[in-house]
């Protein structure tokens, strides 16, 4: 079974699925690949656009999605997401290091930071001030990073991760892959949960 996250940091929505993943994986037993891509890329590759943009100038649809936020925190339990103020934040500094972290084998911790200093402690992390200040703070080693996201094959990964993500079906964030089959959105955790179970009930 190949099941996989494609995720960029800068999405609210994939953070709020980040947190679900390890509860559906404890369930099921199953593991999350984790794709780092560029979301600036993928919408000009679909020709789409953020919702901060597509719901300017739509009377209540912004409140809307706020509550509808708010409920999720509350159904979920998680009580330490802040809305980042700088959003929308250029990730690519940071989807870049992922992929350097990915190849340095300190994936996990790095997620982790990444999402604490974006939407935890939200802090502008599209600076390279505050980026490496961030992951020396979560003990990372920040000058290996830095200096490893600016490393020609890291950004060729993060093209070609990103290249591949739009030829699969990938629009926007989250995005989920079973078998190559997607589910988009958070809302869909459920239903991608209840196909995992389907598939494993039939191996």
């Amino acid at each position: 079974m190949n099941l996989e996250f494609h995720f960029d940091f800068g999405s609210p929505n994939a953070y709020l699925s980040h947190r679900l993943i390890p509860l559906i994986e404890q369930r099921t037993g199953v593991t999350f690949k984790y794709v780092p891509v560029l979301l600036g890329g993928v919408f000009k590759a679909t020709n789409n656009v953020s919702p901060a943009v597509s719901m300017q100038g739509i009377k209540n649809k912004s409140e809307y999605s706020a509550i509808e936020t708010e409920r999720f925190l509350a159904r979920h339990n998680i009580t330490d997401y802040h809305f980042n103020p700088f959003f929308p934040v250029n990730t690519l500094h940071i989807m870049r290091g992922a992929v350097y972290a990915q190849q340095a084998d300190i994936f996990p911790a790095y997620v982790e930071a990444v999402y604490q200093h974006m939407w935890n402690e939200p802090k502008k992390m599209d600076e390279p001030d505050v980026i490496h200040a961030a992951l020396l703070a979560s003990n990372l080693p920040a000058n290996d990073i830095m200096q490893g996201s600016q490393d020609p094959q890291v950004k060729k990964q993060l093209i070609d991760n990103t290249d591949r993500s739009v030829e699969m079906g990938t629009f926007g964030s989250p995005t989920f892959y079973l078998d190559g089959e997607i589910y988009f959105g958070k809302d869909k955790l459920d239903e991608l949960e209840a196909a995992i179970r389907a598939k494993l009930g039939s191996v």
